[in-house]
């Protein structure tokens, strides 16, 4: 395909388009906490470190502590990539059996603009995806949030949830990774070339994007259908529904469960009428599912709506501060596209 589509907004059909505006004119104005629902044990073979950095992503903290602490970077572990652009608060974990870190090490990522807010040791690796939410202050500007409308945008989001899209950022500028996730699906995908599976994500995202834009066009992305694979707000605990009744419509209206879409690969397919969306995909973008299934990865679900977690909105003279928490691998731009027009949204 040569560029990506226009997914369906959520507020566009009460609202009409937002406005054009402005986010990340620099760092500051995009700040990540990534927040972990235990502690280190303060014992045990791997250093943790909860940092803070700059217009740096993940992996330029990796490769830094990597070098400093002499160890290769498989020795270092992480739960979540977190943005460049932005101010970022994060743990990583060093292994260091048996000896502990340099004694420089904190000045040493001092001057590479990484501060060390915090650190314990602890028996294990920080493993992908064990943080349990982000939570993001983001300042905006411009002509959209002067509109009469931003705020009653901003509650609606609140009340309703949000659609759970994958932020542009999976796909690359101008959609190249989703250029290369083809190509290399086409002609058979093998780890050797994608070793952090980062294109089998991109196509599995693309198509998930695509499957809630088809729900929300037909007002049922927050609301379960026959044969939907449920899951329970705030967790990763999914159940299957056969039939829908009151009492499901109820729970997803005040945002206890939300219906899910597929992460394509092998496994166990939906049935019902669930199963439509899932055939039309299939349909669309035959080469895809194909290559997913082909390559192995397994099937897996993912909320279609994300509940804002203690939202705010402050005021400033020339720009607004939203600040709520999102579950791990939910994207702040997607909230940040129901609110503003900008060329990264497009």
């Amino acid at each position: 395909m040569s560029k990506l589509p226009s997914w369906q907004r959520r507020l566009d059909d009460t609202f009409g388009p937002p406005r054009p505006g402005q986010y990340r004119a620099q760092p500051e104005d995009f700040l990540v906490d990534e927040h972990l629902d235990f502690t280190p044990e303060a014992h045990g073979e791997h250093l943790w470190l909860r940092l803070e950095k700059r217009n740096q992503t993940t992996l330029d903290v990796v490769k830094s502590l990597s070098r400093l602490c002499g160890v290769t970077q498989r020795d270092i572990g992480y739960s979540g990539m977190k943005d460049r652009i932005a101010v970022t608060r994060q743990w990583l974990s060093v292994h260091l059996p048996g000896r502990e870190a340099p004694d420089d090490l904190a000045a040493s990522l001092a001057a590479l603009g990484i501060k060390v807010l915090e650190q314990a040791r602890h028996p294990r690796k920080l493993k992908r995806g064990v943080h349990r939410t982000n939570g993001f202050t983001l300042r905006l500007t411009g002509e959209a949030i002067q509109a009469d409308d931003f705020e009653n945008r901003w509650q609606a989001l609140c009340r309703q949830g949000v659609p759970n899209y994958f932020g542009p950022q999976r796909f690359g500028p101008e959609g190249r990774n989703l250029h290369r996730a083809e190509a290399l699906l086409a002609r058979g995908w093998r780890k050797r070339d994608d070793r952090q599976g980062m294109l089998l994500s991109t196509a599995r995202s693309f198509l998930f994007n695509e499957l809630l834009s088809t729900r929300l066009s037909d007002g049922t992305w927050n609301q379960p259908v026959a044969g939907d694979t449920l899951m329970l707000d705030g967790t990763q605990s999914v159940f299957n529904v056969d039939s829908v009744d009151e009492s499901l419509i109820s729970r997803a209206a005040e945002l206890d469960v939300h219906p899910t879409g597929v992460l394509w690969g092998v496994g166990d397919k939906a049935s019902e009428d669930a199963a439509s969306y899932e055939t039309q995909l299939s349909q669309q973008y035959p080469a895809l599912c194909a290559g997913l299934e082909q390559s192995g990865v397994k099937r897996s679900r993912r909320a279609l709506r994300m509940r804002l977690t203690a939202p705010q909105l402050t005021w400033e003279s020339d720009a607004v501060l939203l600040s709520f928490a999102l579950p791990r691998g939910s994207f702040a731009t997607a909230v940040i596209g129901e609110l503003i027009h900008h060329p990264d949204m497009a």
